[in-house]
């Protein structure tokens, strides 16, 4: 379809009826958009205290998750570039709150471990996540909860034995 420039193109026409439901559940779709926004509110708000996003979060969380995993294996993890890693890590290790060790047999492999405010950090962001987990769930039964686990892990782009 090609589009028109210059003085003679048409505007496009508004459209005032909503989409419809069909095959796209947008009512699941925007339930995510809402409990996204919702999930990540409280810990947003702790992290910009201290200047931190939603990246330092991700790293904080999967380095108290998985202490002395790979500069590599934290890529790998989050899928991201070692560009968009290195800004985010380098102001953790520089606030304190991850180490950088060598690894023991090669040198040049670096090894993250949370410190003791590293781990405090990431406790004080999952807390109110967890709360609000609890929170959906009450009432639920353990059959639920599954549900719910095996839902999100077929959400997953990539799944992973565990």
């Amino acid at each position: 379809m090609s589009r028109q420039t210059g003085p003679k193109a048409s505007k496009p026409e508004p459209l005032a009826t909503p989409m419809e439901e069909g095959i796209i559940d947008f009512e699941i779709i925007e339930l995510f958009f809402f409990a996204y926004r919702d999930f990540v509110s409280d810990p947003d708000a702790i992290l910009e205290k201290s200047g931190f996003g939603r990246a330092h979060h991700r790293v904080v969380h999967f380095v108290n998750r998985n202490p002395g995993m790979t500069v590599a294996d934290l890529l790998d993890t989050l899928k991201i570039t070692k560009q968009s890693l290195a800004r985010v890590l380098k102001q953790l290790i520089d606030s304190g709150y991850i180490r950088q060790v060598a690894g023991p047999e090669d040198r040049r492999q670096r090894k993250l471990y949370p410190t003791k405010s590293g781990r405090e950090l990431a406790l004080a962001l999952a807390e109110p996540q967890s709360r609000r987990i609890e929170r959906a769930f009450e009432g639920a039964s353990a059959e639920v909860r599954e549900g719910v686990k095996a839902f999100l892990s077929g959400m997953r782009d990539r799944q992973r034995a565990d």
